[in-house]
């Protein structure tokens, strides 16, 4: 390609990208002086639809200009049947004849064919921006050829609306509804459609022209988006072509050093890079990818050299406050660390009481203290964003990390504070692009004027809606909404909002409001109605709503205002006498399934919609599932995420489906894929959880079971399986934090004795090695050589070792000491028998017998009662006790020197036997017999011999317990 071809066909696609560039920045980008085309007519013709494009003529560029009749000359367009046909075959068949990959022989002529048919799909999606996003509305033609002399009268009235409808349910094929109704959509389906065959053609023959319009991955990454904006939920197959083209755009423009080899150097192009990081960070915001968004947001503010962070400083939130408070500021800079240094700024924002309907401030008034000026709040007062004009890049960068703050925070009131300085600091800026700024509400006259200069502008409500600016408003909007005090202006700013938006008024032409649209995430203007419809709502007029939602053809919201009014039989009138009027449109029929609860309703949806319909797969599996009929409703589901796979509660319910149904493996899987798409769902993590301790892989089960718990805090059920796995692991310090948990969530009245008794034979394992590896330590150290102790002392295996011993040591204190706390506590409130067991186990640790002796007495006394010596398991427990207790007893005596524990021991024993004559063919009845006999008995008579009691006395006691004993028939043979 001749290098001043390449120069001029590089300046005509920069004049296509600049239409989305604000004017302040579009004013620093010099065109270089036109060399003379190679091709004058075909250069004429690229740049008239330019000039077009530029000028906000959208309509002519597309309809009414030379490019298109050239481009669409197609003898066969003179035979249009179907709008499938159409898009499917002749568009592309257009674009291949016109651009001619393979019989061209010259790139230059290549290159402006092919940058002419870009610029036609540029007026296409710029012309359906216009009326469903930036307005002002105006009337187009249903197809964007409509105009063209080979179609104006092939096709008029109804005909061009089956088109339409068409258009409706190809946009719907990605797996989702669209959110509202919306006009004008084969404008949208036209120029992806262009974008798509241009490149395709380019890349077939792998020729270097596409080098020669790089913007072009760009350009369908906002057509894919835009697409995406129509739609009730996240696509994933238009994620998955939006990642294509986000990384094609970066190959190519990636770094300024690109952007400046194939542009004029000479041009502004870290504005460029900026919106195109910009744009790229909304789209990963939208997808919820909040880290790639983050930083994309970052790099952007890095090329554009701005950076700003939050501080605080006190300043006074509403007009009858009378000490400041502290508020939350923000502050701007640039990146290499100087803050920008304050000017004037000629439009400040209002802060008197007759510009404000409420007595809520704007925007806050900050204190400035005139003798302290050197201190930090002053020099961030000076360096504020009030005190700084930015540019519309910089603003766009505030309100982008203000929907990051957004997304990042939990959803509570906190949230939209954390939001309010990135808001009211574009409020004090001076007026900004259409799609960036805001207005100040009059008090006076109860409507919205601009601060101009100095002064209030007139109060005619022209002036207000052409000085609007959009998204900012918005932000304010659903902010002072959940406010009581600014409810009302809440209201009264969106309808203004949506006026301002559909107005004609002079002031910001159709191209003015292009500005940075891309690179906001403005909800389109029939979704903007519907928010406003449900502010309504909200405020009570569900009337004015209705209006809305029959308007947009909302009719789950419709349904819903219906039944708020115990009108559910007009809903239903209503939705049956649209079908008529509309029989195959799918969201008709799933939204009188909705109100009528009929399955019949969604398979005829699933009908309409050539199965395509994912709520009608969705309704249906549902309905499976409300029957019982979990395999019906597990394929249901698996048909709806094959049409939509980022529906985070479809996988979650796909997963349950499959958990009734015994599939394990499907309800892990899908399960997995919930957290993926939301990973603040707790009971999704709870599900992974549960499912990996049936498959007992413990370790994950403890990793998910940690996630579920930052999110679901308050469920005992949770911290109790979280103990569990947390022991099977051997992570005993959060086992028995989970167990604390437990007790503390249900006031101590539930705990699990089973893990308790695991968690102490742990314990007690431990405790042994620690004690015997101390033994061992010290056994070593009393034998040591004197003449080897200094090389000992360097020994450093040795040093390891013993502090190795003394972490082990204190680690089985500490566990002692947890355990400990939690048995206190139950056992104040009253433990069963199993508790006092454990209480003596740990008693015993402590070594505090007779404390040891207090609690096995206690749990011995648990067990008695009248079934005792019925229920053979109950005795068993009951003997084992008595066991430990006697035990207990005799190194209480040994301890001592006194009989009283022994006798204490003997009696207890003596009477157990007696009473359990009926259970003396159990190994536990004989252990009884054994200790009374050979311990027991052992230990009084050696203990009398200690005390000096000759040897007769201590054969008549010995004939004394033995004639006892044989009283009670017990001896044994």
């Amino acid at each position: 390609m001749a290098a001043n071809d390449a120069v001029l066909l590089r300046s005509l696609e920069l004049r296509l990208l600049r239409c989305s560039i604000s004017s302040d920045a579009v004013e620093l980008l010099h065109s270089p002086i036109e060399p003379s085309p190679q091709f004058p007519h075909l250069h004429s013709l690229l740049n008239d639809v330019v000039l077009l494009i530029e000028s906000g003529e959208y309509r002519q560029a597309l309809a009414s200009s030379s490019a298109s009749e050239a481009l669409f000359s197609n003898p066969h367009l003179d035979s249009l049947d179907s709008a499938h046909r159409f898009y499917s075959e002749l568009l592309p068949e257009c674009v291949s004849s016109f651009l001619n990959v393979s019989g061209s022989e010259d790139s230059v002529e290549l290159g402006y064919k092919a940058l002419i048919v870009m610029a036609i799909a540029v007026a296409s999606l710029l012309a359906f921006n216009q009326c469903n996003f930036t307005g002002p509305s105006v009337s187009v033609p249903l197809i964007p050829l409509a105009k063209l002399s080979i179609l104006e009268y092939k096709k008029v009235g109804d005909e061009w609306m089956e088109w339409e409808a068409w258009a409706h349910k190809e946009l719907m094929s990605v797996g989702s509804d669209l959110c509202a109704k919306f006009s004008n959509l084969q404008y949208l389906i036209f120029g992806k459609t262009l974008l798509l065959k241009m490149k395709d053609a380019l890349f077939e023959e792998s020729l270097s022209s596409i080098d020669g319009i790089r913007s072009t991955s760009w350009w369908l990454a906002r057509a894919l988006f835009l697409h995406q904006k129509l739609l009730d939920e996240r696509s994933s197959s238009l994620f998955d072509l939006l990642q294509v083209c986000k990384n094609e755009s970066f190959s190519y423009l990636g770094t300024l050093e690109k952007i400046e080899e194939y542009w004029c150097p000479n041009e502004d192009c870290s504005t460029i890079l900026s919106l195109l990081q910009l744009e790229a960070g909304m789209v990963e915001l939208y997808y919820g990818r909040v880290d790639t968004s983050k930083r994309h947001f970052e790099s952007a503010a890095e090329v554009s050299n701005f950076n700003f962070y939050l501080t605080g400083a006190l300043g006074f939130r509403t007009m009858h406050q009378v000490e400041p408070k502290a508020q939350l500021l923000l502050v701007t800079g640039t990146y290499n660390g100087s803050a920008k240094s304050s000017s004037n700024n000629n439009y400040p924002p209002p802060q008197s009481s007759e510009n404000e309907a409420s007595d809520i401030l704007m925007t806050p008034r900050f204190v400035v203290d005139e003798k302290n000026s050197g201190s930090v709040e002053q020099d961030a007062k000076q360096h504020s964003v009030a005190a700084t004009p930015l540019t519309a890049t910089h603003q766009a960068l505030i309100l982008a990390q203000c929907l990051l703050v957004e997304k990042k925070a939990r959803n509570d009131e906190m949230q939209k504070w954390e939001m309010a300085p990135y808001i009211e600091a574009i409020d004090s800026q001076s007026p900004s692009p259409f799609m960036i700024g805001t207005a100040y509400l009059c008090h006076n006259c109860q409507q919205f004027s601009i601060l101009i200069g100095s002064r209030l502008a007139n109060h005619d409500p022209t002036i207000f809606i052409s000085q609007l600016r959009c998204f900012c408003n918005l932000l304010r909007v659903r902010w002072e909404s959940r406010r009581s005090r600014t409810k009302q202006r809440s209201l009264m700013m969106m309808e203004h909002l949506v006026e301002g938006v559909y107005s004609h008024s002079p002031g910001p032409g159709v191209a003015e409001r292009l500005y940075y649209c891309f690179g906001m995430n403005m909800p389109p203007i029939p979704a903007l109605r519907k928010e406003y419809g449900d502010l309504l709502v909200s405020c009570g007029l569900i009337g004015e709503a209705l209006k809305i939602y029959e308007d947009l053809e909302l009719w789950d919201n419709l349904i819903y205002c219906y039944q708020l009014m115990d009108k559910k039989a007009a809903a239903v009138e209503l939705i049956k006498k649209r079908l008529c009027e509309k029989p195959s449109d799918p969201r008709l029929w799933c939204s009188l399934g909705d109100v009528t609860n009929d399955d019949a309703s969604y398979e005829k949806a699933l009908e309409v919609s050539g199965r395509r319909s994912a709520r009608a797969y969705r309704s249906l599996a549902r309905s499976a599932y409300n029957r019982g009929e979990y395999e019906k409703s597990k394929i249901l589901w698996e048909s709806a995420m094959g049409l939509n796979s980022l529906y985070p509660d479809g996988w979650f319910a796909l997963g349950a489906a499959a958990l009734k149904s015994k599939d394990v493996d499907k309800a892990l899987d899908a399960f997995t894929r919930a957290v993926q798409l939301d990973p603040e769902n707790g009971e999704a993590w709870n599900n992974i959880a549960c499912l990996h301790m049936v498959k007992k892989r413990s370790k994950e089960a403890f990793i998910a079971f940690k996630e579920a718990l930052k999110l679901k805090r308050e469920s005992w059920q949770m911290w109790e399986n979280y103990s569990q796995v947390a022991v099977d692991i051997g992570n005993l310090s959060q086992a028995m934090e989970a167990v604390q948990k437990v007790l503390d969530l249900s006031n101590k009245k539930r705990c699990d004795s089973g893990l308790l008794e695991r968690i102490m034979l742990e314990i007690e394992e431990r405790t042994l090695i620690s004690h015997s590896e101390s033994n061992v330590a010290n056994s070593d150290s009393s034998h040591t050589d004197p003449v080897n102790v200094s090389s000992n002392v360097a020994n450093a295996n040795g040093v390891h070792g013993l502090q190795t011993d003394s972490a082990r040591s204190r680690e089985a204190e500490h566990l002692i000491e947890l355990i400990g706390k939690i048995l206190r506590q139950i056992v104040q409130s009253g433990g069963n028998a199993d508790i006092w067991g454990l209480y003596a186990r740990w008693q015993k640790l402590k070594g505090d017998l007779a404390m040891c002796s207090e609690a096995l007495l206690k749990q011995v006394r648990s067990y008695q009662g009248s079934d005792l010596w019925k229920d053979k398991d109950r005795f068993v427990k009951f003997a084992n006790a008595s066991l430990e207790l006697c035990k207990v007893y005799q190194e209480l005596a040994l301890r001592g020197n006194s009989r009283r524990e022994l006798f204490a021991a003997e009696m207890h024993l003596k009477s157990t036997i007696k009473q359990a004559i009926d259970l003396s063919n159990t190994k536990e009845y004989g252990d009884l017999v054994a200790c009374l006999e050979d311990d027991v008995t052992t230990e009084m008579g050696a203990h009398w011999v200690e005390l000096g009691i000759n040897q007769f006395e201590g054969l008549w006691a010995r004939d004394f317990l033995s004639e006892a004993a044989s009283d009670t028939s017990v001896r044994a043979c």
